[in-house]
């Protein structure tokens, strides 16, 4: 394999440092850091979370020494904007976990092999997205308005609360179809135990129907930050990476803010601005006949953004305890 060759618009090297370094990590996570069945703290997981953003801005680094200065900012702004949207769904993992009752020492269990399916997941929505702008450039301005649609109704929602998951045709339809059992068996997604005939069948665990659940929210997720993504950069490799690097740390993020989720509850209505402002840009940019906004606006009305949101949100719930 000739490691110059280009795939998807860079060179395969450029592919293979990537997923060398996403190997590592989950290598790191699941074999060094995070060995057996316990309960991560608090102090554990902020140490988590700042390493993997870290690493995550870091890579934006090795971008500008190879692609330059836009293709890095494009990056950063992909990264924060895609660490915000996964900080949103948190408030629904928590909601999963909390509704299957799934212990906090077997949690990070769920969230790790969730987040390997995340990276095929995006992989393939990714792909078929690049695909799809490629060859339809109009695909961008579809996006842009449905990012503006999306970014209204969550305004409009106010402060909802998140959907129960019992309310889930999926989930319903996966606990008529497959064989459940009881109660947790120990850290296992699957159990051989004697059925109502006596014969010994395949179970699964609400384990392993938690994490059904976290992959289709993510799913869910997907809808939304993909399209904010290309909206962004129409580079595959900018796109993949920062999605990658940014949920990679999501898992160590969840047990970050768990306890604190209830403090946050002007983060929606600040991710509903982004979002409206990343679609609103792109149509903006077209109707002036530019290739897009400047790289370093969006990572600066991003942060504002962002900052403004979660600051206003510390401010009016200071001293607020969590619901129960």
């Amino acid at each position: 394999m000739d490691l110059s060759s280009l795939i998807m618009g860079q060179p395969a090297w450029m592919w293979l440092t990537f997923l060398a370094v996403v190997v590592v990590l989950l290598v790191l996570d699941l074999g060094v850091l995070n060995r057996g069945d316990q309960e991560i703290g608090v102090r554990k997981s902020l140490m988590l979370s700042l390493f993997y953003i870290t690493i995550g801005v870091a890579f934006g680094g090795f971008v500008w020494l190879q692609l330059g200065q836009q293709p890095a900012l494009e990056y950063w702004t992909g990264f924060v904007v895609e660490k915000s949207l996964a900080m949103d769904n948190v408030f629904v993992m928590a909601t999963i976990f909390g509704f299957f009752a799934v212990p906090r020492h077997l949690q990070h269990r769920v969230l790790f092999w969730g987040i390997l399916g995340v990276i095929v997941l995006r992989a393939i929505m990714i792909g078929f997205g690049a695909t799809l702008v490629q060859r339809y450039e109009w695909v961008l301005l579809v996006f842009a308005a449905f990012l503006i649609f999306t970014g209204v109704r969550m305004l409009m929602s106010g402060h909802e609360e998140d959907a129960d998951p019992s309310e889930s045709r999926m989930l319903n339809w996966l606990t008529r179809h497959m064989r459940v059992t009881n109660g947790f068996v120990g850290n296992r997604f699957f159990v051989r135990q004697p059925g109502p005939s006596g014969r010994t069948l395949l179970y699964a665990t609400p384990l392993f129907v938690a994490l059904v659940a976290i992959e289709f929210a993510d799913l869910v997720f997907a809808v939304d930050s993909v399209p904010a993504i290309f909206a962004i950069t129409t580079d595959p490799y900018l796109v993949y990476t920062s999605n990658i690097f940014a949920i990679l740390g999501l898992r160590a993020l969840y047990f970050a803010l768990a306890a604190i989720l209830h403090r946050f509850v002007y983060l929606k209505p600040a991710l509903a601005i982004l979002l409206i402002f990343i679609g609103g840009k792109v149509i903006v940019a077209d109707l002036l006949g530019i290739e897009k906004v400047p790289p370093s606006i969006s990572l600066g009305v991003t942060f504002v953004i962002l900052a403004a949101g979660v600051a206003w949100s510390l401010i009016k719930t200071r001293g607020d305890k969590p619901a129960h």
